[in-house]
């Protein structure tokens, strides 16, 4: 099984790159993260918001391969502990399919992505930068694999 993360937004500061690289590094034998990184829609004076989320939502789902198991991250999605997201992950391992994780831009998911979903999965009740919520979904995933795996990582 393999895991994608599509995420708007390009071009993040070094720390969240080089948090993100590291997770991906240790995900790697285990659940191979690829990230994919989309432009974010026109915004601004004269723009129209409803569009640029069209533009995010169409691009999103031109990057989801085919059979692939979607889970939106959305603020009104369903909270799971660290141990809940590793029994979800072990249960996704057994279904067979490869992952993708969707992060919106600065107004959240469009409504086709989160259509497309098979899952809404909620960090929490916080708003969040989402450029961080991809270094942090990196480490949970880590997380969840170590859980699995019983490796002594996660020490709650």
């Amino acid at each position: 099984m393999r895991a994608r993360l599509i995420s708007v937004g390009e071009r993040m500061p070094a720390w969240v790159s080089e948090g993100f690289a590291e997770y991906s590094k240790r995900l790697s034998r285990e659940l191979p993260l690829e990230l994919v990184e989309l432009r974010l829609g026109d915004r601004g004076k004269g723009r129209d918001l409803a569009r640029a989320l069209e533009d995010e939502g169409a691009a999103m789902l031109a990057a989801i391969p085919r059979g692939s198991h979607v889970v939106a991250l959305d603020g009104r999605g369903r909270t799971w502990s660290s141990e809940d997201l590793a029994a979800q992950l072990a249960n996704w391992r057994m279904a067979g399919r490869d992952l993708v994780f969707l992060i919106g831009g600065p107004d959240g998911l469009a409504g086709a992505a989160l259509a497309r979903a098979d899952q809404r999965f909620s960090l929490g009740a916080l708003t969040l930068p989402h450029m961080l919520v991809r270094l942090i979904l990196a480490e949970q995933l880590y997380r969840a694999v170590s859980l699995l795996g019983n490796h002594p990582y996660h020490r709650a």
